[in-house]
């Protein structure tokens, strides 16, 4: 597949090189392609250009940034670069403001999500709510002693789901597809739970799993 990652930080880069190394064509989008420059070196499978650029190019979106920037971001990409695409939104919507004993704040409330009030930015795309819930060096391909930890994914569209799904079991995670964009009201928080051993005793080596 062709893939447009929109953002050049610590997840993006990961994603784009994971990616890259399981054959997909990968396109970063950043307001500043030339502090990439070192990276693309490293990696010279991987192209750079504007958030515009990544989102025409890619057959599926990954929206890979901060959640505080995430609806601006969305914004740039456009309307018409995402309209039918699938949109993995790794994003959550943490404040800007610290931990308190450990515990991220957020900036959405109970009764709604960071991808909820993206798709409705931009209604035509097709958002997976993915990546979220662990760490960025943990995204690609991780081993764990317990065996494959669990992603979980919604969104409103179930071939898209089925998309991310296929990306996913490339990657190494077992998937719980939770249903609909309002699951990640559910799926976000995991962020929150998932940080608390790493804030309070720097463990970040971790995972989820869901057991049946």
């Amino acid at each position: 597949m062709k893939i447009g990652i929109l953002g050049s930080g610590t997840v993006a880069r990961t994603l784009a090189a994971g990616f890259d190394h399981h054959g997909h064509d990968v396109m970063l989008g950043t307001r500043d392609p030339a502090k990439l420059e070192s990276w693309l070196g490293e990696h010279p499978d991987v192209s750079a250009g504007s958030v515009a650029d990544a989102a025409t190019f890619g057959d599926v979106i990954v929206l890979a940034v901060k959640g505080i920037a995430a609806e601006a971001v969305v914004r740039a990409a456009g309307e018409d670069a995402l309209s039918g695409k699938v949109v993995i939104d790794t994003t959550n919507p943490i404040a800007d403001a610290p931990p308190e004993n450990g515990v991220l704040r957020f900036f959405t409330g109970l009764d709604e999500s960071l991808m909820e009030r993206l798709q409705a930015v931009a209604p035509l795309a097709r958002f997976v709510k993915s990546f979220s819930c662990v760490g960025a060096p943990l995204m690609v391909n991780p081993s764990f002693e317990g065996g494959p930890a669990t992603m979980f994914i919604c969104g409103n569209d179930a071939s898209a789901r089925a998309t991310v799904h296929e990306l996913l079991d490339q990657f190494g995670w077992e998937i719980a597809d939770m249903g609909g964009a309002e699951a990640a009201r559910a799926i976000e928080p995991l962020c929150i739970l998932w940080c608390i051993p790493g804030f309070l005793r720097n463990e970040w080596s971790h995972a989820l799993k869901l057991v049946r």
